[in-house]
C-alpha cells in the first residue's frame, strides 16, 4: 500500500516584484479576489517606488504552489517622519487580501517581524483585514460610495436639490472639459492640483507620483480638467477599476469656487464614466466632520466608517501625518504663506515621506 502524500504547508515569504512574472502571479491573484482595491496592486506600489523611492514589497501566502493570501506593503523612509511599512503607500486602502482568516492573521503577524528586521518600528494597514492585539481606528475617516445613474438627466436629478443648484451653475459658466492623459493634461492636473493643496496648507506630492500611476495603469486612469478662457481651473486624476470610478487627486484654483467648477468637474466626471461603461463612483475617503466630508454628503453619498489598523514595536509610538492633526496646524498656517513656486520646489521633498 503505497503512503499517503504528506499535506503541503501554507508558507509566507517576501515577494520580489522586480520579477515579472512574479509581479503578474500576484497581480492576477488581486484580480481574483472579493473587496480588491487599485492600491491591492503590484502596479500601484511599483508607481510608488519609481516616483518616490520608498521601496516596493509584500508578502506572499502560497500552499503548494498557489497563492492563498497577499499583504502589499510599501517601505516608507522619511528624515521628517520615520520609518514604516504601509499598505498601500499614499493610498487611502490596502490591507491583507486572503482566502482565510488564518492566512490574514499569519500575514500580519510576519509583517511585525519584517518590520523589525527592516528597521521600521510601525506597520500600518489602511482597510481589510483587522488583526488580533493590533491598534485599531475606526472614528478618523468615512468612505463615499455609491451608484451611478442610468443618463444624465437622471444623474443630475440624483443629486440632493442644494448641491443640484450648485451643479446647474457650473453648467451655466464658460468651461471648456478636456479629457486625456497626454502632457498637456498631465502639466495641467499638476498646476491646479500644486495650487489646490498649497491653498490647503500641505506640500504637494512629486509630479513624477502622477506621472507614475497614468502610466503603470494605462487605460485605467485618466486626467478631466476643466478650463476657463483657456486656462485650467479644476483637474482630477481618476482610476477605474472593478465597476467603480474613483477621483483620486483632484483639486481647483481660488476661481474654481466661483465657477463652481469643482461641482461641474465630478458631474462631468460621472458622465464619463458612465459612458466608459462603470456603474458606481467611489468618491473616496475624507476625515469625519471635515468640510469634504459634507462636501461629499451633500452629493448624496451615504459615509462608511472605514478601519484601519496599526502595530508599534515595544517602546515606540505610531506616526502621526495626518494633517488635520491639532499638531499641525501652526506648520499648515505657516506652509500657505509660502510663495506657490517655493512650496512647488520643496514640498515634494517632504511629500515623499507623506505615504
Amino acid at each position: 500500500m503505497n503512503a499517503p502524500f504528506p499535506m503541503c504547508k501554507e508558507s509566507i515569504s517576501p515577494i520580489d516584484l522586480r520579477d515579472p512574472g512574479e509581479a503578474a502571479r500576484i497581480e492576477g491573484f488581486v484580480a481574483s479576489m472579493p473587496g480588491n482595491l487599485p492600491f491591492h496592486r503590484p502596479a500601484w506600489l511599483q508607481a510608488v517606488e519609481q516616483a518616490t523611492g520608498q521601496r516596493a514589497t509584500g508578502l506572499v501566502a502560497e500552499k503548494g504552489g498557489v497563492v492563498t493570501g497577499w499583504l502589499p506593503l510599501t517601505e516608507v523612509h522619511s528624515p521628517l517622519f520615520g520609518r514604516a511599512l504601509v499598505s498601500s503607500g499614499f493610498a487611502i486602502g490596502g490591507g491583507v487580501l486572503a482566502e482565510r482568516k488564518s492566512t490574514a492573521q499569519a500575514l500580519c503577524d510576519v509583517a511585525q517581524e519584517m518590520a523589525l528586521r527592516s528597521h521600521c518600528p510601525t506597520v500600518e494597514l489602511r482597510g481589510g483585514y483587522l488583526p488580533e492585539g493590533w491598534d485599531i481606528t475606526q472614528d478618523s475617516h468615512c468612505n463615499f460610495a455609491g451608484p451611478l445613474s442610468a443618463d444624465d438627466e437622471a444623474q443630475l436629478l440624483a443629486i440632493p436639490r442644494k448641491q443640484r443648484a450648485e451643479v446647474r451653475k457650473g453648467l451655466a459658466e464658460d468651461l471648456e472639459v478636456s479629457i486625456g492623459t497626454s502632457e498637456a493634461d498631465r502639466a495641467a492636473h499638476y498646476a491646479v492640483y500644486a495650487e489646490s493643496v498649497h491653498n490647503l496648507g500641505t506640500p504637494v506630492f512629486p509630479r513624477a507620483l502622477f506621472d507614475a500611476m497614468l502610466d503603470m495603469f494605462g487605460d485605467s486612469a485618466d486626467i478631466l480638467t476643466l478650463r476657463h478662457q483657456g486656462e485650467p481651473v479644476a483637474s482630477v486624476l481618476s482610476f477605474y477599476h472593478g465597476y467603480s470610478v474613483m477621483p483620486y487627486w483632484g483639486g481647483g484654483v481660488w476661481a474654481a469656487r466661483r465657477l463652481r467648477a469643482n461641482e461641474r468637474m465630478y458631474y462631468e466626471l460621472m458622465l464619463h464614466a458612465r459612458k466608459r461603461g462603470y456603474d458606481r463612483f467611489d468618491f473616496g475617503r475624507s476625515k469625519t466632520n471635515s468640510g469634504p466630508y459634507f462636501f461629499k454628503k451633500n452629493w448624496g453619498f451615504e459615509p462608511e466608517v472605514l478601519s484601519y489598523a496599526s502595530w508599534a514595536a515595544p517602546g515606540h509610538a505610531k506616526r502621526n501625518i495626518d494633517p488635520t492633526s491639532g499638531s499641525y496646524s501652526r506648520k499648515i498656517e505657516l506652509w500657505k504663506k509660502l510663495p506657490l513656486s517655493v512650496a512647488n520646489r520643496i514640498g515634494p521633498f517632504i511629500a515623499k515621506g507623506l505615504a
